[in-house]
């Protein structure tokens, strides 16, 4: 029983029969329902929908019906129209088995025609928020193709009305609410054939409500107290921890050392450094323009997706500057320095984030971290895409100095292994980390087109979580193989490494190949070369893939991530625990991810993700999770 069952109302606002418009979970748009019936209980109101789905919303998603009043905008309707599906002589199908899938989606591209024609009225008060009421009507059927969830849309049909959906479709895809927090999607039973329909927009524009997220993520409020503890405190751990003779955690904790040890301001300086010039990089007018997904705004933020040529001229000036003897050994003897440095900074970018996300405009804000607590926004992130002029912040860190200093830090920890152990050429241990961590990094920035349609840049904000996590959680923790290695070598035989090599294959071409069908079938699920793949339609007009390697399992790409890791932590021997705390973080992490998104698409798809789950059984690993 939620949060909701130990309120009372004075009295029930709207009564069975009545004709009200409910908003569609995960959206904003308003479609005409029928009331069903209150739940005193739950304060939750069971509705039916025209196309047969029945819902529970709460009284706030509910407007008046255009038959209480023509000055709110409403039109008016025939009689015959506003019947409930139930008392059709026609078969009535439940929106998640409709194969005629557009009527969701169609509605949310003519919307966006819609508030494309009155764009100088937002521009001129941007504190106005809009309100889409949707109308069903018989029409000739239309083809929708689709694609998993947050996916990108396109309609096609030969009539016009399609055709002006088709081109209005990029302007606008409303984005997942994560403030909803009870809704039950129950499938009616069939009792006739489902006409097509089509879809009429009346617009209102209404004042705006201040967005609040009731749905909170790593353990709400105090959780984030907890994390902007824990996460500076365990980096700081696993640096001293590896840096022992005998890492093992029964030397737990290690000792610290002077605190005039943590600071160098010639480390704050390269790290200074190292970040101006990837900014730097990332400003050239070199590479592609992408787009992003549509925001709730409708608009595509365009993007610099130049990241392959970034680490690339990153290598060739990092190669020059050792033919010329600077010494990156450096790297591994002040570790602990730069570590403390990037921290300072990263808590720095994230003061400055919060504080320019409390003058951001409320569409230019995350749901997620919008709950109105001061830490807890902070942690998360309360802007959505913060930017100074074209300069895209969240993007850039997500991307640039952490990820390309990881391969960094790699490769000087390679130097400094072959000189604390006197070697001539690196082991084939770190000799494996380094290529298969430099793998990983070059493919994600080879197709860095692809984290646009991650959760990362569509759904949280830019704020401590992330500004740490880029800047410091990735260089200075994801390289602990490569640190173990230098004072703790591991010798490897030709049939281990082979071994350890064809692993690291499989795991990435289950990877490479999972992501790149989802992200095709995202960007252009209409595409004929994906015409094979086959799905599940929703109610709210996406369809979830369930062919390919998603069909194997809910997660094919984080399966794909697990078995490499595997495969740079074997390297390191099964001597202590230490170098494997990537791969159990990672599992932790992915475990988490798949949560959050269980809770998601349940709330947003319904019975449609029920049969998803029926379909396609295990999350992660097959017949084991």
């Amino acid at each position: 029983m939620d949060g909701y069952s130990t309120r009372t109302m004075p009295s029930v606002k709207y009564h069975r029969g009545d004709t009200v418009m409910g908003r569609w979970p995960g959206s904003n748009l308003y479609y005409e329902v029928k009331v069903l019936g209150f739940e005193a209980k739950s304060q939750l109101y069971t509705v039916i929908y025209k196309d047969g789905t029945e819902l529970e919303l709460k009284e706030q998603d509910i407007r008046v019906g255009p038959e209480l009043t023509n000055s709110s905008g409403f039109q008016p309707r025939s009689r015959s129209r506003s019947r409930s599906p139930g008392r059709r002589r026609s078969r009535s199908r439940s929106p998640a088995r409709n194969t005629r899938r557009s009527s969701s989606r169609a509605a949310a591209a003519v919307a966006a025609a819609a508030i494309t024609e009155s764009a100088p009225l937002s521009r001129r008060d941007s504190k106005l928020k809009e309100m889409v009421e949707v109308r069903l009507s018989p029409l000739q059927p239309t083809l929708a193709a689709e694609n998993n969830s947050n996916n990108k849309h396109e309609n096609k049909d030969e009539n016009n009305t399609a055709k002006k959906v088709n081109e209005s479709e990029a302007k606008m895809e409303p984005e997942p609410e994560k403030n909803q927090n009870r809704y039950n999607l129950r499938r009616r039973k069939d009792d006739g054939e489902a006409k097509p329909q089509n879809l009429e927009i009346t617009k209102v524009v209404t004042a705006p409500a201040v967005m609040v997220s009731n749905q909170l993520d790593f353990g709400g409020k105090i959780g984030a107290y907890f994390w902007l503890l824990f996460l500076p405190s365990w980096v700081l751990f696993v640096v001293l921890q590896v840096n022992l003779d005998d890492p093992s955690l029964i030397n737990f904790p290690p000792p610290l050392p002077p605190l005039e040890a943590f600071w160098e301001a010639r480390a704050l300086g390269f790290v200074v450094l190292w970040i101006l010039f990837q900014v730097l990089l990332y400003i050239l007018p070199v590479g592609k323009l992408s787009e992003g997904m549509p925001l709730m705004s409708g608009e595509r933020l365009k993007y610099r997706t130049n990241g392959f040529f970034a680490i690339v001229t990153s290598a060739a000036v990092v190669a020059a500057a050792v033919y010329q003897g600077v010494d990156v050994t450096y790297v591994h003897s002040h570790f602990l320095q730069l570590a403390v440095a990037t921290f300072f900074l990263s808590v720095l970018l994230s003061v400055y984030l919060y504080i320019r996300s409390r003058y951001a405009p409320p569409d230019q804000q995350a749901l997620g971290g919008s709950s109105g607590n001061v830490i807890y926004d902070f942690f998360k992130g309360h802007e959505l895409n913060p930017r100074i002029q074209n300069f895209d912040l969240k993007f850039f860190c997500e991307m640039r100095p952490g990820l390309i200093g990881w391969c960094l830090i790699n490769f000087a920890f390679a130097l400094a292994e072959m000189k604390q152990q006197g070697l001539d050429t690196p082991s084939y241990a770190m000799i494996l980390v380094n290529v298969c961590q430099l793998i990983y990094v070059v493919d994600g920035l080879w197709n860095e087109e692809a984290i646009l349609t991650t959760m990362d840049l569509m759904h949280d904000g830019f704020g401590f979580m992330l500004a740490f996590g880029d800047l410091v959680w990735v260089p200075f923790t994801y390289t602990l193989q490569a640190y173990y290695l230098v004072s703790h070598p591991n010798p490897l035989s030709l049939s281990a490494v082979a071994a350890i090599v064809l692993l690291k294959l499989i795991g990435f071409y289950i990877f490479r190949k999972s992501n790149s069908e989802k992200n095709a079938f995202r960007r252009n699920p209409s595409d004929p070369k994906l015409s094979y793949l086959k799905t599940i339609p929703t109610a709210t007009g996406k369809s979830l893939l369930v062919s390919g390697w998603w069909g194997v399992v809910r997660h094919p790409n984080y399966l794909g991530d697990l078995i490499m890791a595997l495969a740079w932590s074997i390297p390191c021997g099964f001597g202590h625990l230490l170098p494997w705390y990537y791969m159990i973080y990672f599992i932790i992490l992915l475990v988490h991810r798949d949560s959050r998104d269980m809770s998601d698409c349940r709330r947003k798809y319904g019975s449609a993700w029920d049969e998803y789950c029926r379909t396609v059984r295990y999350r992660i690993v097959p017949r084991v999770y």
